[in-house]
Formats: C-alpha cells, sequence, structure tokens
C-alpha cells in the first residue's frame, strides 16, 4: 500500500490555524481540502468528544445555511480531535476563507439554544 500523503506531514510542527491540505480535480472540479486546527497535535490537549461533535453540529448548520453554502462540500472532525476537515469546491487557498470561517466561529460561540440536530432520532451519539 501507498502511505497517504497526511501521513507524511510531521505533526510535530504543525500549530493551530487553517490550513491547505490538499486540492483535487476530477472532470475539471476542483475540490481544496482545509485542516482547521484548534489544537497543536502532539503539544496541546486534543478536544473533548462531545465538544467536537457539539461544534461539528453547530457548524455543520452554519455552513450549511450561509452564502456560501453551494461551495460547501463537508465539514468534519479530524480522528485525532485536533480540528476539523472543511471541504469546498474551488481552488482556494486560507485567505479565501478565512472571513468565512471567522463568521462560523462567531456563530459558535454567539450560539443559544438547543444544539442542531442533536436529538436521538437525528444522530447517532
Amino acid at each position: 500500500m501507498n502511505r497517504i500523503e497526511s501521513f507524511t506531514i510531521n505533526h510535530l510542527k504543525l500549530e493551530s490555524g487553517l490550513y491547505v491540505s490538499r486540492r483535487d480535480e476530477k472532470d475539471g472540479v476542483v475540490i481544496t481540502t482545509f485542516d482547521m486546527r484548534i489544537t497543536a497535535p502532539n503539544k496541546e490537549p486534543v478536544v473533548d468528544t462531545p465538544a467536537l461533535h457539539t461544534i461539528e453540529h453547530l457548524c455543520a448548520t452554519y455552513l450549511r445555511n450561509c452564502e456560501r453554502k453551494s461551495d460547501i462540500v463537508y465539514f468534519g472532525p479530524m480522528g485525532c480531535r485536533t480540528g476539523y476537515y472543511l471541504v469546498m469546491f474551488g481552488d482556494l487557498n486560507s485567505a479565501d476563507v478565512y472571513d468565512l470561517v471567522v463568521k462560523m466561529c462567531e456563530f459558535v460561540v454567539d450560539f443559544e439554544g438547543e444544539i442542531p440536530g442533536a436529538s436521538a432520532i437525528e444522530c447517532g451519539n
């Protein structure tokens, strides 16, 4: 088996932040994957699972309702619990999505009320 590219990144040097992880193209359509690191891998504690899951629900709700919702492919947590993947249509850089990510984070911080999609009917956890 070939080693996947993300395993070639030295996680001892990564810091929290917004990084382009990869760009993929098929049939002329480019998709950019961003690493949205909340904590520095192997330096800071990982995000606890309930918090990670709650933030995921809030961010996904925001992204699928925002002005750029047609650009969103996926938003979800990293298995290592140090952050999230944001996948979007387009050949993008971090600067292209910075304002979107800031607005999304403000939505999470300011959110009040019942967490969207948190009932047993809507979610498996």
